[in-house]
């Protein structure tokens, strides 16, 4: 039987490593502690409590999601609007499951476009609707409070073109929102105007929100495997929390790991997948780790890579700069296209002639494995996770396996891995310099703060006219 996962952990301990390798009895004295993390996860989701309703989300029933992805298809474009969570899991599950340059060939397929609405840039926002008609686009907005101002300055736009190009009961016909039914915004919104709603549980947080509608709607809409997608998370759910103890348990041990290499101040964690496919998981992997556990003075900072680019880019800082990162790279055992790199009888490409006929796949692994190499021999922690293939069994599994270990390593770490107080902070201070009502005193203090800012300047003068 082939596996869902595998971690591959001998590089991540050892006397090998520059500034203290972990030891597996090190490993094993945190089982204790990760039993307690595992336990308090699973009765907060047992008691409802907010955050840990992603735990549930791989068992939920897809019906209702694929009747409304069905419907949704039928248009030539689909503009999500939401931020965060609402955004990066979406771009994670289609540029994984989807062909490249999809808004080129999607037609082809029968399938929309798809265009997320999630930074506040004007000049994105007019050239996406420039790019679409509006009596043939469906708009889905996902946010759980509708409160969020990128968000809802996002829909506002989006919603005043639709309705201004097909009226408002059409618009609301080409609308679906997605949002917590039992208080929001968005609901109430949805209720006056009759359009269709599906639900985000009060209790998912918006990191943790890509099995939920709030991914899955696109996913189904655009023709991804969403009963898959569930069926390799729920696979990954029954392992994970079940198993207990680190010679069974993956996550166990990427979380135990985490922390020890934490200790050692390696207090970053640099993600580096090795398919373009998986480049948008990282970025939502940055989220995932670096807002589930940056608080109280503690964390562990992701870096987004992407391989073999970053070899290019990154690796010279990572082999001889500072030993503050653990190192998780990620390899898709099989893929399916391939290309023979050509013969050439050109003379001035002889050189060349090691790459001729080889697998331009085998490139890219000896290239994963090589840079592997590199950290080893620099005295750098590796972790390797490998997936048999990248489709949407596996992605799921994939997925519901980094929530997992994080939310574990949040546990051992002694932080609430399900909220992000420090965001809070920052909208509340949106909302304050916005002059939303009851948020006056806000606004004065990031005033009192963003006046540092000027304290000190320089500047240089433009003296010539280009």
């Amino acid at each position: 039987m082939k596996p869902l996962l595998q971690l591959h952990l001998g590089a991540a301990l050892g006397s090998h490593l520059v500034s203290g390798g972990a030891t597996f009895q090190e490993l094993q004295n945190l089982s204790s502690r990760l039993r307690q993390a595992a336990q308090q996860i699973k009765e907060r989701s047992r008691d409802g409590l907010q955050g840990t309703g992603w735990l549930l989300l791989p068992y939920s029933d897809p019906t209702e999601v694929m009747k409304v992805g069905r419907s949704l298809a039928s248009f030539d474009a689909l503009i999500q609007i939401g931020i965060g969570g609402s955004a990066l899991g979406n771009q994670m599950l289609h540029s994984a499951l989807l062909p490249p340059y999809w808004n080129e060939i999607c037609r082809e397929k029968g399938r929309p476009r798809f265009y997320i609405s999630d930074n506040v840039d004007s000049l994105e926002n007019m050239t996406m609707w420039k790019c679409v008609d509006p009596k043939r686009t469906a708009l889905i907005v996902a946010s759980k409070s509708g409160s969020t101002a990128e968000t809802m300055a996002n829909f506002l736009f989006s919603w005043e073109r639709l309705e201004r190009a097909v009226g408002k009961e059409e618009a609301a016909r080409q609308t679906v929102v997605i949002t917590d039914l039992k208080e929001s915004l968005l609901k109430d919104f949805a209720l006056e105007q009759g359009c269709l709603t599906l639900e985000l549980p009060s209790t998912v947080g918006g990191r943790y929100s890509v099995l939920s509608p709030v991914g899955l709607l696109s996913a189904a809409a655009l023709g991804i495997d969403v009963p898959a997608l569930l069926c390799g998370a729920r696979e990954m759910a029954q392992s994970l929390v079940d198993l207990e103890g680190m010679e069974q348990n993956p996550a166990w041990v990427f979380a135990g790991l985490t922390w020890l290499h934490y200790l050692r101040g390696r207090n970053m964690i640099a993600f580096i997948p090795y398919l373009d496919g998986l480049a948008m998981f990282s970025d939502w992997f940055a989220q995932l780790w670096g807002e589930s556990l940056g608080k109280a003075g503690r964390g562990s900072t992701p870096i987004k890579a992407l391989g073999t680019i970053d070899q290019h880019s990154q690796l010279q800082l990572y082999t001889e700069g500072p030993d503050d990162k653990l190192y998780v790279l990620v390899h898709v055992k099989h893929v399916d296209e391939d290309i023979t790199i050509p013969f050439s009888k050109d003379i001035s490409l002889s050189s060349l002639s090691y790459l001729f006929n080889q697998s331009m796949n085998r490139l890219r692994d000896v290239e994963q494995l090589s840079t592997a190499s590199a950290l080893i021999k620099a005295g750098r922690p590796v972790l390797w996770v490998e997936i048999p293939k990248l489709d949407a069994k596996h992605l799921g599994g994939l997925i519901y396996f980094f929530e997992f270990a994080t939310a574990l390593t949040g546990g051992v770490m002694d932080v609430n891995p399900f909220d992000q107080p420090g965001v809070e902070q920052g909208k509340h201070y949106t909302y304050g310099l916005m002059e939303r009502p009851g948020y006056q005193s806000f606004a004065e203090e990031a005033r009192g703060f963003s006046a540092l800012l000027s304290q000190r300047t320089i500047a240089i003068p433009s003296q010539e006219k280009c």
